[in-house]
């Protein structure tokens, strides 16, 4: 088992406030990635993790002051690609059924 998987069942924190799997999400996210099947089998290979997991890790992180304090720019960047999903999604239209006459 890795040592990034290790410290996120263990959930070690350093001084910052982050443990060392948090800080090591940080850095491979900082990381400009053109393949999203490569940034798949690179979230497994060199985090081991599951893209699932690792999503769900990173998007707990985008609300961590210490992530923040770790990194502002791209705690903000992902803040703001997060509020233009949100954004996204609310202006999509249900369609809805016709009435039943």
């Amino acid at each position: 088992m890795s040592s990034t998987v290790d410290s996120v069942r263990r959930g070690v924190m350093d001084a910052d406030g982050l443990d060392e799997a948090q800080r090591a999400i940080l850095v491979f996210e900082s990381r400009p990635w053109r393949d999203p099947a490569r940034k798949a089998d690179a979230i497994r290979d060199e985090l081991g993790l599951s893209a699932a997991r690792y999503y769900r890790l990173l998007g707990a992180l985008v609300d961590s002051p210490a992530a923040l304090r770790f990194d502002p720019m791209l705690i903000g960047r992902l803040q703001r690609q997060r509020e233009a999903r949100a954004q996204s999604r609310a202006r999509r239209t249900i369609p809805t059924a016709r009435p039943l006459a």
